[in-house]
């Protein structure tokens, strides 16, 4: 028996480090970045459902290409909530029960199949599995006056990418036992943690990058182009 398999895109963020611009539908070659990163799931992995969370102006939008590829797609659209963790729970409740859903940012247009299929096939062994790459830079922590209170060591530290994969089962329930606690986790990986799950990590990919300000538009595009 074949598996099924879901994706929950998340784009239903507010843009605020954009300075205005709503990323998801900046205009790249004539095409918002939101409709690059649908492809792109489409391309990388056959999906029984695939899940949009949006803000309501998004909604609209994406309701008037729903005739279109890559919008045609889509088989539910879901009003996001005030915080992450509230929109993608609104979309794992949208969703049919399937045994893997991949969670993804709307804002990660260059994602490739490779990154996909490792975090599945690590998914598979373990019911959770998320793409990391190392971290280039050297990572400090500093106290509430503003001084350097430690340097971490950078040989244990990944900076996390999207999309992170997990048991539908076990992503619902890590969400539903969170309970109004899920706000303060800062991605999903942290919720199936918490009930003592071990997280897998698979290989990302430095060119997945995920566009959060004006700087990252210069790469977004140059990226989008190989």
């Amino acid at each position: 028996m074949s598996e099924s398999i879901a994706a929950l895109v998340v784009a239903a963020g507010s843009s605020r480090r954009m300075g205005g611009i709503d990323k998801l539908w900046l205009d790249i070659d004539g095409r918002p970045v939101l409709s690059y990163t649908l492809s792109a799931l489409r391309e990388a992995v056959a999906l029984q459902q695939l899940v949009v969370v949006a803000s309501p102006s998004g909604i609209e939008r994406i309701t008037r290409l729903r005739g279109e590829l890559p919008w045609s797609a889509i088989t539910a659209l879901v009003a996001g909530g005030a915080e992450r963790a509230d929109s993608v729970y609104a979309g794992l409740s949208a969703m049919s029960r399937c045994d893997y859903v991949l969670v993804h940012d709307g804002a990660r247009p260059c994602m490739t199949a490779r990154v996909v299929q490792d975090a599945l096939d690590a998914a598979r062994w373990t019911g959770a599995a998320i793409p990391v790459v190392p971290v280039a830079d050297t990572i400090k922590t500093v106290d509430s006056d503003g001084y350097i209170a430690g340097t971490l060591d950078r040989a244990a530290l990944r900076a996390v990418q999207t999309p992170q994969v997990f048991a539908y089962d076990l992503l619902l329930r890590a969400y539903e036992q969170a309970g109004e606690e899920r706000s303060l986790c800062t991605d999903d990986a942290m919720l199936v943690e918490r009930l003592g799950v071990r997280v897998a990590t698979s290989v990302g990919d430095p060119h997945n990058i995920k566009v959060s300000t004006p700087a990252d538009i210069p790469l977004l595009r140059l990226y989008l182009k190989r």
